[in-house]
């Protein structure tokens, strides 16, 4: 990026003026820098394997399932809650826990909006994994 002024050369120059280039890349640069972050709006959940294998194994006791049920209750490991109920005994449960680990069922009739406001309680409650489980089929029932 030199400039020519006049001299033995004066004929024509040859090199590209990259000032104009650079500047387009600054500006598509800093576009891009502002959109990634903010395009990104997804949970963070672990799925369970789709072809488990079939064991005689016992649930585990000390896993917490919560499930949400349609009329704004939920219930965890089969102990109703209410809303205003699931924080803090979601905090007192998971607090002294070295496993922050939850497992969270919706119910088909249930919106949507509830199932993500009982993942962001138990988020601020302090879970750090956040597993959904296989959807009951009739088969697993009747055992």
């Amino acid at each position: 990026m030199s400039m020519s002024v006049g001299g033995k050369g004066g004929g024509l120059n040859a090199e590209p003026n990259l000032t104009p280039m650079i500047d387009v890349l600054l500006v598509l640069l800093v576009i891009f820098m502002l959109i990634i972050p903010m395009s990104r709006k997804a949970l963070d959940v672990q799925l369970p394997d789709p072809t488990p294998q079939d064991s005689d194994a016992k649930p585990n006791p000390d896993q917490i399932v919560l499930e949400v049920l349609p009329g704004g209750v939920f219930a965890v490991n089969k102990q109703p809650k209410t809303k205003a109920e699931l924080y803090p005994f979601l905090k007192q449960t998971y607090d002294p826990r070295p496993e922050k680990i939850i497992f969270v069922k919706g119910d088909p009739q249930v919106l949507y909006q509830d199932v993500i406001f009982a993942m962001d309680q138990a988020r601020g409650a302090g879970v750090k994994v956040i597993g959904v489980p296989p959807k009951a089929t009739p088969d697993a029932e009747e055992k």
